[in-house]
């Protein structure tokens, strides 16, 4: 039950304003100064606009290269339609800045369309670094825009952080166990080719296929063909099945099937009639492949 003393107190305000009582501070009350963080921020807290100067790249962006023509392109495109989609940011207390998470390649053409800000979806709570990099090669992967030595540098970086298999990678980013342990079978091979597949030179696909080679000068060897012209993909993977051992000419359909002691069996089939010598290289192949999937750790369905 209130005191005798507390209810005079309450009722203080009402009976100095009956006697004729009024403030007479008329200053209003400001609300105080946002923070960092909290400029370019609207009510809807999640999306706002913000000063590119405010935005950094992320250091651990998986990509690397951007095309110059290709950003010339897009900032076109946003100078004359303006910004179809916001990129995604994180807030960094150390930087005091917003960390882009995706979208560094829309960051850049604002620059370079002369606009001083961009719309921006800002992702709250921490984030891990695996989270972060997941989502940048999920945003990377479906829109294609990471090179290939990226991408299976990226992959690795993902099996490396969370102790997952290749199939885990595959179901976490949406793509096939193939795309996975393909480029994963890139960074098997040696530094000079890999610096050709980063800069254009040889197709991720005639890099895979040069990686089956066992013997590194004669990957290199092969590459060097590749990159000056001499050959084309298909060419390639004729050039390795070639060094693997040359396949006989056949007339016939051959079907063979070997049966194992638990239970499996191999069916080996072709277009052609063909000799054991012709199955055994392909059985060999057949095995790369295999230890390929073994080692970037994939799972049968």
């Amino acid at each position: 039950m209130a005191s005798t003393r507390q209810t005079l107190d309450g009722l203080s305000g009402h009976l100095q304003e009956s006697m004729g009582v009024r403030q007479t501070d008329f200053r209003p009350v400001l609300a105080p100064a946002p923070g960092k963080k909290d400029i370019g921020r609207r009510p809807l807290r999640n999306v706002g606009r913000l000063a590119v100067s405010q935005i950094v790249p992320d250091p651990d962006q998986p990509r690397a290269e951007f095309s110059e023509e290709a950003l010339e392109r897009l900032a076109l495109s946003i100078r004359e339609k303006g910004q179809l989609s916001p990129i995604r940011v994180r807030w960094s207390e150390t930087l005091e800045k917003w960390i882009i998470i995706c979208g560094e390649r829309r960051w850049r053409a604002t620059q370079k369309a002369g606009l001083a800000e961009i719309d921006c979806h800002f992702t709250e709570g921490d984030l891990g670094p695996s989270e972060i990099l997941e989502q940048q090669l999920i945003e990377n992967c479906l829109r294609e825009d990471l090179q290939p030595i990226e991408e299976a540098e990226a992959f690795a970086s993902l099996m490396k952080v969370n102790g997952w298999t290749g199939k885990q990678v595959a179901d976490a980013l949406r793509v096939t166990p193939s795309r996975v342990s393909r480029a994963l079978a890139l960074l098997k091979l040696p530094e000079e080719i890999q610096d050709k597949v980063a800069a254009g030179a040889i197709s991720s696909r005639s890099a895979y296929e040069i990686s089956k080679l066992p013997n590194p000068e004669t990957q290199s060897a092969l590459a060097e063909r590749v990159a000056q012209g001499q050959l084309s993909a298909p060419q390639a993977a004729k050039a390795v099945r070639q060094r693997q051992g040359k396949p006989k000419p056949a007339t016939r359909i051959t079907n063979q099937t070997f049966f194992g002691d638990n239970g499996w069996k191999v069916v080996v089939t072709g277009p052609k009639k063909g000799s054991y010598f012709d199955i055994e290289q392909v059985l060999n192949q057949a095995l790369e492949e295999v230890r390929i999937r073994i080692s970037s750790g994939c799972q049968l369905f």
